[in-house]
């Protein structure tokens, strides 16, 4: 999270609803809980956004532009093929490590349904099309095996948000989850990943 005297309001309210609704849940935090969280009353964030619909489709907004940037980071580093693939799983598990709570948000914009989620599914909409495009191109040259991009997209999706971000189903597991652990499950996933999408 930024400093809060380098930090113009609107964005320490946007990181304070991001933290809390990653963490608490949309529902369970009100406006009143995120202005307190950082000094501000309630009248304070509805200057800046006329209701809390409105906050979350910034914190949207912001979050997915911050997750593309990551990505399209990652992607423009990264060799052909398979290097593609790792490079996005690796820079999801940094960001795990680093900004957990994008990916909280993530999982809580899924939970939440429309249309939440359906402005994030727009907001990452360019970067979903392109992963799709380079999966059937894998594909079309032999590659990967045969698989309906969009599918497998949500496969990949799942497994790799599921692994960074269910917290508790990784205790229930017996797994506590530490720097040590998030490494471990990296490889796990790309193992498991290569092995499902790999020709040879």
């Amino acid at each position: 999270m930024r400093a809060a005297g380098s930090t113009p309001t609107r964005e320490r309210i946007l990181d304070a609803a991001l933290g809390a609704w990653a963490t608490r849940g949309y529902e369970a935090t009100s406006l009143d809980a995120v202005a307190a969280s950082i000094g501000l009353t309630k009248q304070t964030i509805l200057y800046w956004f006329p209701s809390k619909e409105a906050l979350l489709d910034a914190v949207i907004a912001r979050s997915a532009g911050e997750l593309a940037r990551a990505m399209q980071a990652a992607l423009a580093g990264a060799g052909d093929g398979w290097a593609k693939v790792e490079a996005v799983v690796r820079s999801v598990f940094r960001l795990a490590a680093r900004r957990p709570e994008l990916l909280g948000l993530v999982r809580e914009v899924s939970r939440l349904g429309p249309p939440a989620a359906t402005k994030m599914t727009l907001e990452l909409q360019p970067l979903v099309r392109r992963a799709s495009e380079f999966l059937e191109a894998e594909m079309d040259a032999g590659h990967m095996r045969r698989h309906d991009p969009n599918l497998l997209l949500l496969a990949i999706y799942s497994t790799v948000i599921g692994m960074v971000t269910e917290v508790d189903v990784l205790r229930a597991f017996g797994e506590e989850p530490t720097a040590r652990s998030l490494v471990r499950r990296r490889a796990d996933v790309l193992a498991l990943l290569h092995s499902a999408l790999m020709t040879r």
